[in-house]
């Protein structure tokens, strides 16, 4: 295998959501400055479902015209939308509009949108391209997948985003003099190191990067022969020799002097789907794990973060935050020489992960008041039930992801909407409960008071 096309592969998959992600890391230096104020995460939310209008187009192509569209070209147009969008916003998110008598942010929740409709179409065509590469690639790419969020989630830590310092807040008295250190600690936010608009250039900077690496896995010589190669494993080796290769479409049966009729039957396909290599139900299982564990890891537990992390002090926030943007591309590291494609393995550690996400949203339905949370213990629980939640779940999705390339082309397509189906759900479920009921409470920082 070709170190190069590694590579390749995991800088085109760190384009697939870095714009959105680092836009959600970017949030507490943005909403200071906007009339949305912290009302934007919820406008977020709802442009991102929004944008599903793209993965839906995609998906009804692949339905009901089957072959006619090539990947190539969508993901050439997203991309190159995704760094022109970066681009404008660096420079216009500051800019509001008059709309019914009040200001808003117009051009920012326009280009948000136009991101959102590039990272959710990325679903339905960055993974039915790596078809046109060798098995092992699909692991690389999701774990390009993975540092998408951490990569913006480091740049936003250098930065010095959302960093607090508690210091005693200052009273007057009725004299109007000031005494410092008498009163409730207050929340001080360290000022960023570099602007807003430099981190969005750099997400435009990224976007290049990914463009240049799609270009590359399309033109580069060394993937190009790595392509021939496969070519010729599948179709010129002799049959004796032909199982050592690595074939990028269905292998025909290898000609043998007699076949087994036991063994022939056992080849049968169990479905229609794919290569029929798993039945309905395992399929149905499959797709709803998917669904289930990216509606988890991608919108329902992401939304409570900050409840759950909080009460334990702004260290612990960040802290899991941080380590649990590392545990994805972990955890497909893990997968590239680990792959165990065991139903039961995956039934097990969807129940583990989920064990670990109802924890985080007990703690976080608690706050300001959770467990442990005078306690040093208390911290180091939520941050490594965090790591352990991300670690499962991402695992499993890129497991899935494995199984689904071995199904065919359009069994990436549909893992693709399914993990944007999964999505919307959690997004759509969490928004009333979090937004309009406010059943969550949020902790502070600085001045957490709960009996001991």
């Amino acid at each position: 295998m070709s170190l190069l096309t590694h590579v390749l592969a995991c800088l085109f998959g760190m384009g697939s959501w870095v714009a959105i992600n680092g836009m959600w890391v970017e949030l507490p230096l943005i909403v200071p400055q906007i009339p949305e104020g912290w009302y934007l995460p919820s406008y977020l939310t709802v442009l991102i479902q929004m944008a599903n209008v793209g993965p839906l187009f995609i998906t009804l192509m692949h339905r009901f015209r089957p072959g006619v569209l090539d990947e190539r070209p969508v993901v050439y147009s997203i991309v190159v939308l995704g760094i022109i969008a970066t681009f404008l916003l660096a420079f216009f998110w500051k800019h509001t509009v008059t709309v019914g008598g009040a200001l808003h942010s117009v051009p920012l929740l326009i280009l948000c949108f136009l991101l959102s409709v590039v990272d959710c179409t990325s679903s339905v065509t960055f993974l039915p391209f790596m078809m046109r590469l060798r098995p092992q690639y699909l692991t690389t790419y999701f774990t390009g997948e993975g540092l998408s969020g951490l990569v913006p989630a480091l740049v936003a830590l250098i930065q010095g985003v959302g960093v607090v310092h508690c210091q005693n807040a200052t009273l007057t008295d009725t004299f109007n003099q000031t005494s410092p250190g008498s009163g409730e600690l207050q929340a001080i936010y360290q000022p960023s190191t570099f602007s807003a608009q430099i981190f969005f250039l750099f997400l435009s900077a990224m976007m290049v990067v990914c463009l240049i690496a799609f270009t590359l896995l399309n033109h580069h010589p060394a993937v190009a022969r790595e392509k021939k190669n496969n070519m010729y494993f599948s179709e010129e080796l002799t049959p004796g020799k032909k199982e050592q290769g690595f074939s990028l479409h269905a292998q025909t049966p290898e000609k043998k002097p007699m076949i087994d009729p036991l063994e022939s039957s056992k080849k049968e396909p169990r479905s229609s789907f794919g290569k029929g290599t798993y039945s309905n139900f395992e399929l149905f299982f499959i797709f709803v794990v998917l669904a289930w564990v990216n509606a988890l890891t991608n919108a329902v537990l992401p939304s409570v973060q900050s409840y759950s992390c909080l009460p334990y002090g702004n260290k612990a926030y960040h802290l899991a935050a941080t380590m649990a943007a590392v545990s994805n591309p972990v955890a497909c590291f893990i997968a590239m020489f680990m792959p165990i494609r065991s139903l039961v393995f995956m039934c097990f550690l969807t129940v583990s992960g989920t064990g670990f996400g109802a924890y985080i949203m007990a703690m976080a339905a608690l706050s300001p008041c959770p467990l442990l949370v005078h306690s040093s213990s208390g911290t180091v629980v939520i941050v490594l039930v965090w790591i352990l939640f991300v670690l499962c779940l991402s695992y499993v999705k890129v497991i899935i992801g494995v199984i689904l390339r071995d199904e065919g082309h359009s069994a990436l397509v549909w893992c693709g909407a399914v993990v944007q189906l999964g999505s919307m759900v959690g997004a759509l479920s969490m928004f009333p409960l979090v937004s309009v009921y406010g059943l969550f409470k949020s902790g502070d920082a600085c001045n957490t008071k709960c009996p001991m």
